[in-house]
Parts: C-alpha cells; sequence; structure tokens
C-alpha cells in the first residue's frame, strides 16, 4: 500500500480512527471531492507554508475554499507573540524542493492533515465542518483517509483554529 508505514503506526499509536479510502488518482482536493461524490468542504485540504524562508506550518482548508496567507500569517503571528516569540515578516507556499526533502513518504501535493508527525505546527480553517467525517490526503494521489475534526483535534497538540480562507475566485 502506498500509504507509509510509519504514518499508519502514528495514527494507530495515537488511537486515532481512520478509514483507508482508495479512488481514481487525482491531484486536487476538488477533485477529490468530485470523484468520490461529496461535498468539497468535506475534503481537508494541506497545504504547506514557509515561514520567512526558514520555518514551516500546516494549514487545512475546504477543498471549496482558498487559503488567504495573510489572515494566516497574521493568526500564526498571534500565536507567536502569546510566546514573546518575534513575528514572520513573509509567508509563501512550501517550495517542492522543501516538501521532496523534509516530508518523507509523501508525494507532492497529497500532504496528510497530521502537522505533528512532521513536527509542524497545524492550523485548521473554522470554514471545515466540525459534525461530519473528513477527507484528507494520505501522501498519496490515490488513496485518501477519512477522519472526524474531532479526532484530528485530539491527534495533533499545536492545533490552532482560525478564519483564513477565501471564496475561490
Amino acid at each position: 500500500m502506498p500509504i507509509s508505514k510509519s504514518l499508519l503506526n502514528f495514527l494507530d499509536r495515537n488511537k486515532i480512527k481512520y478509514e483507508i479510502i482508495r479512488h481514481r488518482v487525482v491531484f486536487t482536493a476538488h477533485d477529490k471531492a468530485a470523484t468520490l461524490k461529496i461535498k468539497p468542504q468535506e475534503v481537508a485540504k494541506s497545504v504547506v507554508v514557509s515561514l520567512d524562508k526558514k520555518d514551516h506550518a500546516l494549514a487545512l482548508i475546504p477543498a471549496n475554499k482558498n487559503l488567504n496567507k495573510e489572515k494566516l500569517l497574521t493568526l500564526i503571528n498571534k500565536q507567536r507573540q502569546k510566546t514573546k516569540l518575534l513575528s514572520y515578516k513573509k509567508i509563501d507556499f512550501a517550495e517542492e524542493k522543501w516538501m521532496k526533502a523534509n516530508l518523507k513518504g509523501v508525494k507532492v501535493g497529497a500532504t496528510p492533515a497530521f502537522g505533528t508527525f512532521y513536527k509542524l505546527p497545524t492550523f485548521i480553517d473554522n470554514a471545515l465542518p466540525k459534525s461530519s467525517k473528513l477527507v484528507t490526503n494520505a501522501g498519496d494521489y490515490e488513496y485518501s483517509l477519512k477522519i472526524t475534526l474531532a479526532t484530528l483535534l485530539k491527534a495533533d497538540i499545536t492545533i490552532v483554529k482560525g478564519n483564513f480562507s477565501q471564496v475561490k475566485k
């Protein structure tokens, strides 16, 4: 199976309930929703961002939204101020080269939703539905994981929730 054994071990070790879903090869969260015949807001799109070109974070937003980088940067900096850390000045999408080197066993663009697993702080957009199951990346273009938001929140102590998505244009 193309899902990394270390990711599955992490999920099992942390008692994270999940369901593995196999589907046709897709490269976008929106295509995943269409393929699985579910609402796009039930697919959690994972976005890895670079902060001042030195640190990185994981953001989860619904497939029917886009990341508002400025809002995410504001949220991240508010968190940093609480612990008296300096604010970041620049946010951008992580470079493919960095992702290949640091997210082992993951195809670019298929990053799983578990920032703790990759030692990345995780930010979850409030637009993700709280009640239904979410479909998220499993590190491959043909496999996904179905989990609940509550399970995800339990699995990752670094999670910060906020509003940082915007309607697709």
